[in-house]
């Protein structure tokens, strides 16, 4: 079994920028280093989306993509995908999610993802929580897309691509808003769930979508209603 490898705490300062994982980890010999995200973790509908990304070059512009606009998302998502080493991105549909489980559906997703990669990585770095059962060594990183560029870039390939699917998914499903909201508890989604009741996309294991409906049962995957 893989045991992950933290680098010492002197390798990666406060102040080492976006890329100071990359750097410390290729110093010691464990590039390419990969960045994990995930997508639609609090969406009542649609799929969870999660993303790897080794970057080829430096990217500017790389954060947190939940702050950044939607135009400037798909601007940092064509750059990233046109000039990374490599990109894999796995998609979740809700019957999955509700079938095993939310966290369990998550962490798979980020096996998958870096299982999908076209090269083999010598490091990974997940957000927010370690991941077991990766094939190389790995390090849960607090608010990874806001401090290490590759997980920064997995965000966005995973938001964009999730965002793209649920606007077209608002084609099949026009009654419920979701390119506006994209399938969180919104206000209006949570009025269109009470007249319509939910359709085939929504996440039946979570409470506001069981509320609504038949079929529905509650459980663990209810995250708060504004969650992204």
């Amino acid at each position: 079994m893989t045991v992950a490898f933290r680098p010492a705490p002197s390798v990666v300062r406060r102040d080492s920028g976006l890329y100071g994982y990359e750097r410390a980890l290729a110093r010691r010999g464990l590039g390419p280093v990969a960045g994990v995200d995930e997508a639609g973790r609090g969406a009542c509908a649609g799929p969870l989306v999660v993303a790897a990304v080794v970057l080829g070059r430096s990217v500017g512009g790389l954060g947190d993509s939940k702050s950044m606009t939607a135009a400037r998302r798909e601007e940092l998502y064509e750059r990233v995908t046109a000039t990374a080493t490599a990109v894999g991105v796995v998609v979740i549909p809700p019957a999955e999610i509700d079938a095993r489980g939310l966290h369990r559906s998550n962490i798979e997703g980020m096996r998958r993802a870096v299982a999908r990669l076209p090269c083999d990585p010598g490091y990974v770095l997940t957000d927010g929580f370690p991941v077991p059962g990766l094939p190389v060594p790995s390090l849960g990183v607090w608010k990874g897309d806001q401090v290490a560029a590759c997980v920064a870039a997995a965000s966005i390939v995973a938001k964009v691509t999730r965002d793209r699917m649920m606007v077209a998914l608002d084609e099949r499903h026009p009654r419920y808003g979701f390119a506006v909201h994209k399938g969180y508890g919104t206000a209006g989604h949570r009025r269109a769930l009470e007249t319509y009741g939910p359709c085939p996309d929504h996440r039946f294991s979570f409470a506001t979508v069981a509320r609504a409906g038949p079929g529905g049962v509650m459980g663990e995957n209810e995250v708060g209603a504004g969650a992204i």
